[in-house]
């Protein structure tokens, strides 16, 4: 069986927690954002929890 390599885009967009789940950083914070509200890009800050219906296919694309 040879070795599971590590998605290297996966890799570089999503950190796994200590429980094993994912983090990933918020969409639409990049650009074009002079028509977007003050609150909305704040609320855009930080980070989120990978939802439960992609988290097995990054379980795939993470292995270690």
């Amino acid at each position: 069986m040879p070795k599971l390599k590590t998605h290297r885009g996966a890799a570089k967009r999503f950190k796994k927690t200590g429980t094993g789940k994912f983090k990933r950083g918020s969409a639409f914070k990049q650009h074009i954002l002079t028509s977007k509200t003050r609150s909305r890009k704040r609320k855009l800050k930080g980070s989120t929890i990978v939802s439960p219906a992609d988290t097995a296919k990054l379980r795939r694309m993470m292995p270690n």
